[in-house]
């Protein structure tokens, strides 16, 4: 079992905001704090060189509203941008001033169980340019929703390594719906998306990312209220 459970602070501001604003808002956290922002707030090691490691700061939108997920060491630190920020960020061209909606302080033992939790994933991007040909040449349904199963798996296994948290049982997965891919842009390059129900014997934290682009608003993990099996 996980020895200790992992913080998780929300912060979820009375802004709306739409998907494709989330990059603005992270980089409007960022010039808030200007050259002394964290290296967890942009994972940038220097001017081309990056944290390649699980995102513990992520830009999201929740229930339509700009939010901030903190996990682990990162929950002590966004207290910089808090106290740096004037209550006014840019996003785009626009000036919003900016309100804290909530805060949401979690402890949570991320660990395998016996039983199955049901989870719904949006805006995930399984295929990079390895895998989107082997996507393409994988014929049927099943065989796909396979793939995809193991691609998510790994997302998992990514997450984990990166909180550095070990697992005792075998993680077991299943897609139980999938939607049809669609395609969203980022900085102008089209990128595939999914959403799906999936079923996971692993506590996840609620609303944080998986896989590619994380750190902004893909991949969001988050609990179905259903019941488990």
């Amino acid at each position: 079992m996980q020895s200790e459970p992992i913080n998780i602070l929300t912060i979820q501001f009375a802004n709306e905001i739409s998907q494709r604003e989330i990059p603005l808002f992270r980089g409007a956290v960022l010039k808030s704090m200007g050259n002394n922002a964290n290296l967890l707030f942009h994972n940038h090691t220097g001017k081309d060189t990056f944290r390649y490691a699980y995102p513990l700061i992520q830009y999201k939108r929740i229930k339509g509203k700009a939010s901030l997920v903190c996990i682990g060491e990162a929950a002590n630190i966004v207290g910089q941008f808090l106290a740096s920020c004037n209550g006014t960020l840019k996003i785009g061209e626009r000036e919003v001033e900016f309100n804290t909606s909530r805060v949401l302080p979690a402890r949570l033992f991320v660990q395998t169980w016996e039983n199955l939790f049901s989870y719904h994933i949006s805006y995930w991007l399984p295929l990079n340019s390895k895998n989107y040909q082997l996507y393409q040449d994988t014929n049927g349904l099943v065989e796909r929703t396979v793939l995809l199963e193991n691609i998510l798996k790994g997302n998992l296994l990514s997450m984990l390594k990166g909180l550095d948290i070990h697992i005792e049982k075998d993680l077991l997965l299943k897609i139980t719906q999938l939607s049809e891919p669609y395609i969203l842009y980022n900085k102008g390059v089209g990128m595939t998306v999914f959403n799906a129900d999936f079923m996971c014997n692993l506590t996840i934290p609620n609303n944080v990312g998986v896989g590619k682009n994380a750190s902004i608003g893909y991949g969001v993990v988050h609990l179905n209220r259903k019941e488990t099996t």
